[in-house]
């Protein structure tokens, strides 16, 4: 398949502090023990995807990123590493590198993205459609859109009131209307136009932007070229590509101008309302299917271009990590309910090859222990994940939290609902509940902190 695949894979995030550092660029961020890019580029790698340009902001970052991508994926994938200025945007990202873009088609993914939905047939049906843009949509998490950066668990119901508002054709094949979750309070109003234009639509706030898109190359790169403010591919991009379809179709329908501003309100109460508009004829065609013929009476052409959307099987599992509460989300996820996404790893085998145990030490389900780590007598561990090289004492309780690499945990420590960064040393005794520690911290003896993010001062 000719695509050319951009992968934008950041580098440091202010809602990652402080799990992010120099060292551990976002891309590298563990998720069951591999860094969080691995499971973007093993679905690329899936679907015979294998052209990518990977975007990483910084320079640093992005030598360590190349690196490893070098030494993981050599001989399997071809990647281009390009650095780009740190918050410059998704759109800017792109237009960093447009020089670099050459296939008819360009699909565009977030690194962060851990899902099971295959890149292929995203840009299968983009294909299919001849589309200026086609967008992934799945289902809103259990956990609301992890939209807002929010840290901890009990902020997960501010997050239940931040929908994107997505108006579908009855088909559900293309993308007539979106509202991004920062535009939309109690209710959203759809301009009349936009109904008498597409006749009948199917309004959704179930659904999620996962972040992937494919898109016509050209269209792509006269956007960013002609509208040279736009920074987000989601915010700015994707509602304009939406909103000029429609332009065309509502002059075609002769809607009077003084109409043309009026708005519709459609409320958001329930998670999924319903906008049904016959207007006029209901036999009127659906709205991608409207042609005209030309004053010789050749053949009809098509009017708008399309925007498309592929939509996710809803027990597809797709979820971006934006977040420290998503990130902690996705490594309980992937070592227990989304285990398949662990290419090659038995799900019945909790436990690596070479991890050392006490006596009376219980590891729970949906729990993972890192090559070479060693856990003393009389420790628990529940749906937590432990990562490589860690010493762990005895009588010690994890539970609910990431422990990544060369962590040294001292006898009866407690850690709950908690991230510990590499090479940290919590000494006898920690107590720790909902806390991030940066890495190479040291915290100690007897210490109790809760909801705490403990990190050394910058030099």
């Amino acid at each position: 398949m000719d695509f050319q695949v951009v992968v934008l894979a950041g580098g440091s995030s202010k809602n990652l502090t402080p799990l992010v550092s120099k060292e551990l660029p976002k891309p590298l961020l563990p998720v069951a023990n591999r860094p969080v890019l691995t499971y973007v580029l093993h679905q690329l790698e899936q679907s015979n995807l294998k052209d990518l340009i990977v975007v990483v902001e910084g320079e640093d970052a992005a030598l360590v990123v190349g690196a490893w991508i070098s030494g993981t994926f050599i001989d399997r994938l071809h990647v281009e590493i390009a650095a780009v200025p740190e918050d410059i945007g998704t759109a800017g990202a792109i237009r960093e590198i447009s020089h670099h873009l050459t296939t008819k088609d360009i699909l565009v993914v977030s690194g962060d993205l851990v899902s099971d939905v295959p890149p292929g047939a995203v840009a299968a049906t983009h294909r299919r459609h001849d589309a200026a843009v086609t967008a992934t949509l799945c289902s809103i998490p259990v956990s609301g859109p992890l939209e807002s950066g929010s840290s901890v668990g009990k902020d997960k119901a501010k997050k239940l009131g931040r929908y994107n508002i997505i108006g579908l054709d009855p088909g559900k094949q293309f993308l007539l209307h979106i509202a991004t979750g920062a535009e939309i309070e109690k209710d959203a109003r759809l301009p009349k136009r936009i109904l008498r234009a597409v006749g009948q639509m199917e309004i959704r706030s179930d659904l999620m932007d996962a972040h992937m898109y494919a898109f016509k190359r050209s269209v792509l790169q006269e956007v960013l070229e002609l509208k040279d403010a736009f920074q987000s591919l989601k915010e700015d991009v994707l509602p304009y590509l939406v909103r000029s379809q429609l332009k065309s179709e509502a002059l075609s329908n002769r809607t009077p101008q003084g109409e043309e501003n009026g708005n519709e309100k459609v409320t958001s109460l329930n998670n999924q309302v319903f906008v049904s508009r016959i207007l006029a004829n209901a036999s009127i065609p659906s709205f991608h299917d409207r042609s005209s013929e030309t004053p010789d009476g050749s053949a009809p052409t098509r009017k708008t271009h399309k925007c498309c959307a592929y939509i996710a099987s809803s027990s597809s599992y797709c979820v971006r990590l934006n977040s420290i509460q998503a990130f902690m989300d996705i490594n309980r996820d992937v070592t227990g309910e989304a285990d398949h996404l662990l290419s090659g790893t038995d799900p019945n085998n909790n436990i690596g090859p070479s991890p050392k145990l006490g006596t009376k030490t219980t590891v729970g389900p949906h729990s993972m222990l890192g090559e070479g780590s060693e856990v003393g007598d009389k420790c628990q561990v529940k749906r937590s994940v432990i990562g490589r090289h860690c010493r762990i004492g005895s009588h010690v309780k994890v539970v609910n939290s990431v422990v990544m690499n060369h962590v040294t945990i001292g006898d009866g420590c407690i850690i709950q609902g908690s991230v510990v960064c590499s090479n940290v040393q919590l000494q006898d005794r920690v107590v720790l509940k909902d806390c991030q520690v940066g890495a190479g911290f040291v915290v100690t003896a007897g210490s109790e902190y809760k909801a705490e993010s403990l990190a050394r001062k910058e030099k």
